[in-house]
């Protein structure tokens, strides 16, 4: 079996497109919204900053058991920002 995968050019531009803007989160069709903003809409500020406490939790915590330890790291560098910025 052969597999192809392409590398990006630039992989710091690929790690941060995975950290801030997966698209396997986005959803089809015209609108694009991100599954964190519909989140956010459908929660309440307190419930939003809990829910970017979580996240930044689980993602370190897995940190090293996940192949990539980097983008584990950045997911949660990302959560704890999301979390400041709802402040």
């Amino acid at each position: 079996m052969n597999i192809v995968t392409e590398v990006p050019a630039n992989l710091d531009d690929a790690l941060e497109d995975l950290v801030n803007h997966p698209n396997h989160y986005k959803a089809e069709g015209v609108s694009g919204i991100e599954c964190i903003d519909a989140i956010q809409a459908a929660l309440t500020e307190e419930e939003f900053r809990g829910f970017c406490k979580g996240n930044n939790i689980k993602y370190t915590w897995r940190s090293n058991k996940k192949q990539d330890v980097r983008t584990n790291i950045e997911k949660a560098r990302w959560y704890v920002h999301k979390l400041l910025d709802s402040l």
